[in-house]
């Protein structure tokens, strides 16, 4: 019997991981998470019928497609891999079949993740005219409306962006349509707390597809959920703020990553390093230059960022022997010693968050002409009176504030939902290239 079309990532030998995706799109949605869970999961990514590979024919045409048919078809997936239980993240109808799973098939699924996604997709009526919609029309018909729903204009604009779209046009309107009768017929509000497995609720803030209220029905419901709101995110928040979604993922798996689910995250882990590296990356570095950053992350730079994240900002910049105001002295002397002076301006603001004073940057800088040369200490005085200028045209809000958390002790700072996971390399200037350790 045909099934749906699927992609394996990951280690054949690590925990199952099934990733469910919207409607219109295909499973390429997963692609800027797709690096990060496959390092610690053997990833499965499925297609909706009439999306992608998958036949359209998997469901009926005729209007009375259902959630429980989808549901199964994913389920046959599971099975033919052996797998008797498995964790699950799914994005719209996605998240919904994995609710469903997670509800009527308890011990199938171990953990669950439901991002943009909801307990009731709204009047079955409207889902009942876009079904129509798109058997007359095609897919084409939804195109325009979906810049704004999906995703910003900037991001429709960027190659990832221009991708789903073209993903949308190529759906099959037969499966387009039946999936939309599956969405009319859905509802599992009274279900919700029978939910048992361990559930993660995302939602983006600037989504009006499902909105955070949305979100906040399903965590109240289920038993124990959290709750995470990204903002600046439209209906696929993992297209539009990657990191952020992809270091909740990993927070919510890290115990099923391990052989031994019972065991607290270990220092030595990679999902831990991680999670650790992002937030002290954004501790140092600040939320908006990391999230620049992460908004040029492609596919092509996606492993080295990850490494860098690990190993640069989640086992250097997290050890205990030197504090971060020592480790930012260090730093600004590598970074002048190579002439790196891009990366040294970013440097200059960080060793300010980190504690350091002007005048106490001026004096490595000022050492660094000794045992770093005349020629690179005069080009590092340079760009950090640029920077220091910078800041002052910037006014009082950019001169961070010198608090205890600035000088951490020996604790390495713990994996936070709200503080996402994934890359460090890069320059804080939108001119520059994304490189920064």
């Amino acid at each position: 019997m045909t099934s749906l079309h699927y992609d394996l990532s990951g280690p054949a030998t690590a925990p199952p991981l099934i990733l469910g995706p919207s409607v219109g799109t295909s499973l390429a949605v997963w692609e800027p998470q797709l690096p990060a869970l496959a390092r610690t999961h053997r990833v499965l990514r499925w297609d909706l019928p009439g999306h992608g590979g998958s036949p359209a024919a998997l469901l009926p045409s005729d209007g009375s497609a259902t959630i429980d048919q989808l549901a199964a078809l994913v389920l046959r997936l599971a099975d033919d891999q052996g797998w008797e239980r498995f964790a699950y993240a799914g994005i719209s109808l996605g998240g919904a079949v994995g609710l469903y799973l997670a509800a009527h098939h308890p011990d199938r699924v171990g953990r669950l993740s439901v991002i943009c996604s909801s307990a009731r997709f709204g009047e079955p009526s409207s889902w009942r005219e876009r079904a129509r919609l798109v058997r007359e029309e095609g897919t084409e018909a939804m195109v325009a409306s979906r810049t704004g729903v999906w995703f910003s204009r900037e991001t429709a604009a960027t190659p990832r962006g221009r991708a789903l779209l073209a993903d949308l046009r190529a759906t099959d309107r037969a499966g387009y349509a039946a999936c939309c009768d599956v969405l009319a017929d859905y509802d599992m509000r009274a279900a919700l707390p029978s939910v048992t497995a361990p559930t993660l609720v995302v939602a983006g803030r600037e989504d009006p597809a499902t909105p955070p209220a949305h979100a906040r029905e399903i965590a109240d419901a289920v038993p124990g959920a959290s709750l995470l709101e990204i903002a600046g995110a439209g209906h696929l928040a993992g297209v539009e703020r990657p990191e952020a979604v992809t270091s909740a993922l990993l927070s919510h798996l890290a115990d099923a990553a391990r052989p031994n689910p019972a065991h607290a995250a270990q220092p030595g882990d990679d999902v831990f390093r991680h999670a650790a590296g992002m937030a002290v990356r954004r501790a140092v570095l600040g939320d908006a230059h990391v999230d620049r950053a992460v908004a040029r992350t492609t596919p092509f730079t996606a492993r080295f960022q990850d490494l860098i994240t690990r190993y640069a900002w989640g086992e250097i910049w997290t050890g205990d022997g030197l504090d971060r105001r020592t480790r930012s002295c260090i730093t600004l002397t590598a970074l002048i010693a190579h002439g790196h002076d891009a990366e040294l301006a970013m440097h200059v603001r960080a060793a300010l968050t980190n504690g350091l004073t002007r005048e106490e940057i001026g004096e490595v800088l000022l050492q660094s002409a000794i045992y770093c040369g005349v020629p690179a200490a005069n080009s590092a005085f340079a760009t950090a009176q640029r920077v220091f200028d910078e800041i002052d045209a910037e006014g009082p809000a950019a001169t961070p504030p010198r608090t205890d958390a600035e000088h951490p002790t020996h604790t390495p700072p713990q994996a936070n939902p709200e503080h996402p996971t994934h890359t460090p390399g890069e320059v804080d200037t939108a001119s520059h290239s994304d490189t920064d350790k």
